[in-house]
């Protein structure tokens, strides 16, 4: 039983990361498209931000596989 709510758990637990991903992707291909001359820094911002997104996730999974 307990498996099955941990599994629900991290189910919702991704949509909160999959949502800021998608923003993060979109704004910067919207602020590439308007400035290309900044594309390396946007890309690096980008990256940055995209792996503290993924920490939120990968909490979700841990939390959901130890409790």
């Amino acid at each position: 039983m307990e498996g099955n709510l941990a599994t629900i758990g991290y189910g919702l637990a991704t949509i909160g990361p999959g949502i800021g991903l998608g923003i993060v992707f979109g704004q910067t291909q919207i602020a590439t498209a308007r400035q290309p001359e900044v594309a390396g820094r946007l890309f690096t911002n980008m990256m940055i931000g995209a792996a503290l997104i993924e920490v939120l996730g990968l909490l979700g999974l841990v939390a959901g596989l130890m409790f």
